[in-house]
């Protein structure tokens, strides 16, 4: 089985989750729904808005909030949801009683499976965002919330006292709000001094009622909208995750990096936003993915890969054991040279991060070799001479290398990506299947994180190439998955 790591994992297809935003706007893009939805990409999910009010706010204050008649938040409410299924709910800035009497009655309605709601009452700067009318309505939406985030002001707002000094009353404070209207609080510490920002999941009437986190404080003048963006990010993660607490603590860990590099925006004279994409940025770049782009290329090949009577036989049992025990032979020529062809690249690297993945993918394939295909009486020297298929193979990759690293790399990747889609297309294997084992390798979650961590290094690698070196790693990349096909083919029975 050529792998570089022992087993396979699929690339599950991953749940986006689809938020909608309820809430004000931010021209400058800091804060309300334009925050929001930034927040809920970056932590993975798909975001949708319904505007409650139109505010002219910068980052230095707030100077004006205008309200559409509620007929049409009425309208934009049933668009989204006569349309589509709606994972989670953040609300945000509700402009009045009217206003939050609509979207108390929408929710009660609709009951969307998360609720998450930031009582936006007193914006970063100091404002007040409601009247005192709209507050006291606000209370009839609070029961309906899975979780509300409200910051230390907005808590003291909601339990009737002068704004909390310190942690202890921070906390007793969001007890107080967690009793009155039943619901769970995130209580935070960071409008309070000190180098470490405390937080807290509070519920009154749960078996443990104060959860505590913390974190390191981020020194800063970028926190314009971080409560937007925090509620935000929990209520994406709440749908994946399904535990308030994991929720939190990720949003939370996403914020703190966020905060790290607001400054770096230089957005506004006032606090600024946080950076919602720094991490995206740092890590993925701004250049699009040449192997996805490679993967569409070859959907048609790998369509007709994953029906190929050897792996359809491996899958429900019913391959020959000659036909097995055949394929191990060459496979295990195939590691070999693999395995040789990984040690090179690990010398070419220049990053000491893909030197080290290279060199432990070419030991990973001799252990492979050594643990699974004598479990089958294939020894590392094969008895059966290496076919025609295999040395074409192993001579492409030899060839590529010769090139130079980019196309190297390009060639190695279908033998991870291939083999770890196989494995999520196989599915689980029966218990009487003899061929079991190895079936259950293709799904090994090692084999899917080495998959991801070569895609990105061919997605670096493109990256930086000139056009010319880009297209003889799509051409290194294709020759690759066609080999790939061919080995299965070359297997199966006749």
């Amino acid at each position: 089985m050529k792998r570089p790591l022992p087993g396979a994992a699929g690339l599950a297809a991953r749940v986006v989750p689809r938020v909608l935003s309820v809430a004000g706007t931010d021209p400058t893009g800091g804060a309300g729904i334009q925050a929001d939805l930034k927040s809920i990409a970056a932590n993975g999910g798909y975001g949708m808005a319904v505007v409650t009010a139109l505010v002219a706010q910068n980052t230095r204050g707030v100077r004006s909030v205008h309200t559409p008649p509620v007929e049409f938040l009425r309208e934009q409410l049933l668009s989204v949801s006569d349309d589509v299924q709606i994972d989670a709910v953040k609300v945000g800035m509700l402009g009045d009683a009217a206003v939050i009497a609509e979207v108390a009655g929408w929710l009660r309605r609709v009951r969307p499976p998360v609720v998450v709601i930031d009582p936006v009452m007193v914006a970063t700067s100091g404002d007040r965002l409601l009247s005192p009318e709209a507050e006291q309505a606000l209370h009839e939406v609070l029961p309906l919330a899975g979780l509300i985030t409200p910051n230390v002001p907005e808590l003291a707002v909601l339990a009737g006292s002068r704004p909390a000094g310190d942690w202890d009353e921070v906390v007793r404070q969001a007890l107080e709000v967690s009793a009155r209207w039943g619901v769970r609080v995130l209580a935070k510490g960071g409008h309070l001094d000190g180098g470490t920002v405390f937080d807290a999941l509070v519920d009154a009437s749960g078996a443990e009622p104060v959860r505590r986190l913390q974190a390191p404080r981020v020194p800063t003048t970028a926190t314009h909208g971080t409560g937007c963006s925090l509620s935000s990010a929990v209520a994406t993660w709440q749908v994946t995750t399904g535990d308030w607490l994991t929720s939190i603590d990720r949003a939370k860990s996403w914020l703190t990096e966020s905060l790290r590099h607001g400054e770096e925006l230089r957005v506004g004279q006032g606090h600024g936003p946080v950076s919602h994409f720094a991490g995206l940025w740092e890590r993925g770049g701004l250049a699009t993915s040449a192997s996805g782009e490679w993967w569409q290329r070859i959907a048609q090949l790998r369509a007709d890969t994953v029906t190929d009577p050897f792996l359809t036989g491996l899958a429900d049992g019913t391959l020959g054991k000659d036909q097995f025990v055949g394929y191990l032979a060459q496979d295990t020529h195939y590691l070999d040279g693999y395995a040789a062809v990984l040690s090179r690249l690990a010398r070419m690297a220049d990053d000491p991060v893909e030197q080290a993945f290279w060199a432990g993918s070419a030991a990973a394939c001799l252990t492979t070799e050594t643990a699974l295909h004598r479990a089958w009486g294939a020894s590392s020297s094969p008895i059966d001479p290496i076919g025609p298929v295999t040395r074409a193979y192993l001579d492409h990759l030899e060839t590529a290398t010769d090139a130079g690293y980019e196309q190297g790399v390009a060639a190695v990747l279908p033998c991870y990506w291939m083999y770890a889609d196989i494995g999520r297309q196989l599915g689980p294997s029966a218990a009487g299947n003899p061929y079991r084992e190895w079936i259950d390798t293709y799904q090994d979650s090692l084999f899917g994180e080495s998959a991801r961590s070569a895609r990105g290094i061919a997605d670096r690698a493109a990256a930086d190439a000139e056009p010319e070196v880009r297209e003889q790693m799509w051409q290194a990349f294709e020759a690759s998955a066609q080999l790939e096909r061919r080995f299965f083919a070359a297997g199966s029975p006749a």
